[in-house]
């Protein structure tokens, strides 16, 4: 799939912009803070439905309006689709795809594919835990819209039974509510737990063979899902033994105010050569184990759906060395890549059979002659 034309109006620090894209690489060059991660933002939402830089719609607004509108024409093996959003400071969001307006999340995602690689990604070995649970929840959310569902069910859950967890130090009668919650926490962790497993498997294949491209052999790569609760062996196995926890432990879970297992305290181990690479891994091991990781999303989409996912590449080549730039570069012949940079300097040395650069500057696009 590729993205052929976006609109916007209001996005930012976008009063009205028109694109239109090649479906190879397509650069945006420019200063910071002149406009080139908000262009990537706006193709990011229309794949995830929210930002990879804001939990509020309201941000995306352009300062002194109320609504902001994000249209994009795209090019799939079936045929063309367009998306279409309308947010408001003032309204729900309105939601069109082909004309008909949608209402279900799991009507939208999925409808458009798109893997974003930011600086922030190179981070996803050495940070802590949530950014690895946000890594596995983002991608399984494209592909699996059940899966956003049964998360956004856990994570209500989740939070009503800590607040009475809380509440619970000061009425024991408040325990026959949380057993109510525990027992739908147990349900949809454990359909999360599976998923995620299944996901995990798949995804350590494919960047294990992609890390051994990268390092030519020198580096073997290994993911491990981290459980907070025991192993299982099926969905049925880990929602007895989640609720079987939360039975037991309920007056540990009030002493601390908080529920102490369960997906939301799931980790992934990543070892190269058995070591753990948060632990021991060098700054350039834990990138090049980053970039397996990120490249491998694009694999395990294409196997999904049937076809490549579209490729943000938000300011991250100044970030890697030449190395694994070339790496990644030539991994792209298929896929339409959008980059943002602040000079030529990294992709002038690299073939592209499709190639347009666009320069920004003050929320002004204009494509170069090259």
């Amino acid at each position: 799939m590729y993205l052929k034309s976006l609109e916007l109006k209001n996005f930012r620090n976008y009063i009205g912009l028109n694109l239109n894209f090649n479906k190879g690489l397509n650069i945006f060059v420019g200063e910071n803070a002149q406009g080139k991660t908000n262009i990537v933002e706006s193709i990011y939402y229309i794949s995830s439905i929210k930002s990879h830089r804001t939990s509020r719609d309201k941000d995306l607004i352009k300062w002194g309006k109320t609504k902001t509108y994000i249209k994009a024409e795209v090019v799939k093996n079936f045929g063309e689709i367009i998306m279409e959003f309308l947010l408001s400071s003032e309204e729900k969001r309105a939601i069109k795809i082909n004309g008909i307006k949608k209402t279900k999340t799991s009507d939208i995602l999925g409808a458009v594919n798109a893997v974003i690689f930011s600086p922030e990604d190179l981070k996803l070995v050495k940070e802590g835990p949530g950014i690895r649970r946000k890594f596995i929840d983002n991608e399984l959310n494209q592909i699996r819209p059940k899966y956003h569902y049964a998360l956004s069910q856990y994570n209500n859950c989740l939070m009503q039974r800590n607040t009475l967890l809380k509440s619970a130090k000061y009425s024991d009668s408040i325990k026959y509510t949380i057993e109510v919650f525990s027992e739908q926490l147990a349900e949809y962790g454990s359909f999360i737990t599976e998923v995620r497993n299944e996901f995990i498997k798949k995804l350590g294949l494919i960047a294990k063979l992609m890390h051994r491209k990268i390092t030519d052999g020198k580096e073997e790569l290994e993911i491990v899902y981290q459980l907070s609760a025991e192993e299982f062996k099926d969905k049925n196995d880990v929602k007895n033994k989640l609720l079987k926890y939360y039975t037991e432990n309920i007056n540990d879970d009030i002493s601390r105010g908080i529920t102490m297992k369960g997906p939301h305290r799931d980790d992934l181990l990543i070892y190269i050569n058995g070591m753990d690479a948060r632990m021991y891994g060098s700054q350039g091991q834990q990138r090049t184990a980053a970039l397996s990781l990120k490249l491998s999303e694009l694999e395990i989409i294409k196997s999904e759906v049937g076809e490549y996912p579209i490729l943000l590449l938000d300011d991250v080549l100044s970030e890697l060395d030449s190395k694994r730039q070339s790496f990644l570069l030539t991994s792209l012949k298929e896929i339409q890549t959008i980059v943002t940079c602040t000079s030529l300097n990294d992709l002038n040395s690299y073939h592209f059979e499709h190639k347009d650069v666009f320069n920004v500057k003050e929320g002004m696009v204009k494509k170069l002659d090259i």
